[in-house]
């Protein structure tokens, strides 16, 4: 059974470039990608952010790069789902597909999954429409009518930053009070751009034939009366669950499941390193995701060096 200097566990901006920095120090990383490689990218449509890209670049494309970059260095990479890790004793195990492998650190860079609202439309017009990142996609929508789904602070902060560009920023809440900070509600409150649509939940998602979002239905809360309301741009804003179940009783996590690191990107157990958005409830963005991955990628191979 093979034992290898580092294995990575994800493969989107984190875990790939973690791979591109290990393989470049000659440690010949194995990422373990999952059975869907590339982490959120892949279901977005044109990245205007990342730097390098004057014109844009699309998400799948972005990574499909990044991953023949790895590739070029020697990475080898596994299309699988990890299944079980042993991190009580070293080397490391991970088990894949009734594989087992060794690993003398683990770089975790599973990401997390924005919570969606399970309704009929949603998933099919992402990136078309209905985003979960304001940062990333509030720019295709200015002078549009724009609305977010949520009542906390991250879901005011986003309504604030959309206001920028957004004719008009609808916030659609179940409840007829904000669950925000004071300050942010507020704020929120305040701005001649926002208007807060009280009781009031999406039932579905519409195209109306274009391919692009269209309108949305609505559902008072209270009375259960049904409507429709006009939109260009739909984002969802009701938080993210990070990708740890593996690792929860294995590595320290806060309350909702992210890793908790220290000094850079260690983890609670010496040799395990994370990156990216499984341990990141802050800025969640491609470009801190792949700095992370640098980060991890650096920390493990001196960490090595110090074993030696």
């Amino acid at each position: 059974m093979a034992e290898h200097d580092v294995l990575i566990v994800g493969s989107g901006p984190a875990g790939l470039t973690a791979a591109i920095y290990t393989a470049r120090a000659n440690l010949k990383p194995l990422v373990l990608e999952g059975l869907q490689s590339g982490g959120q990218l892949m279901t977005t449509t044109e990245v205007e952010n990342f730097p390098g890209f004057p014109e844009g670049i699309m998400g799948p494309q972005l990574m499909m790069a990044m991953r023949e970059q790895a590739s070029r260095f020697g990475v080898k990479l596994e299309q699988v789902n990890v299944d079980r890790v042993d991190f009580s004793k070293r080397p490391f195990e991970v088990e894949a597909e009734d594989e087992t492998h060794l690993a003398k650190t683990v770089i975790v860079s599973t990401g997390a999954k924005p919570r969606m609202l399970g309704i009929p439309g949603e998933s099919a017009l992402i990136g078309h429409g209905v985003s979960t990142c304001a940062t990333c996609d509030g720019a295709f929508f200015r002078e549009k009518e724009i609305g977010i789904v949520g009542g906390g602070d991250s879901a005011m902060e986003e309504a604030l930053f959309l206001t920028r560009f957004g004719k008009r920023v609808r916030v659609f809440h179940r409840r007829d009070e904000l669950r925000a900070s004071q300050i942010m509600r507020d704020r929120a409150l305040a701005h001649e751009k926002i208007e807060i649509v009280w009781n009031t939940v999406l039932t579905d998602v519409r195209d109306e034939g274009s391919g692009m979002l269209r309108k949305v239905g609505t559902r008072d809360t209270k009375t259960g009366a049904e409507g429709e309301t006009e939109l260009d741009g739909l984002f969802i804003a009701i938080g993210h669950i990070p990708t740890t179940d593996l690792f929860r009783d294995k590595l320290d996590c806060d309350d909702e499941g992210y890793i908790l690191t220290h000094d850079g990107t260690r983890t609670s157990v010496e040799g395990v390193f994370a990156c990216g958005d499984v341990q990141d409830r802050v800025y969640r963005q491609a470009i801190t995701a792949a700095g992370s991955g640098c980060m991890a990628a650096l920390d493990a191979e001196r960490w090595l060096e110090t074993q030696e």
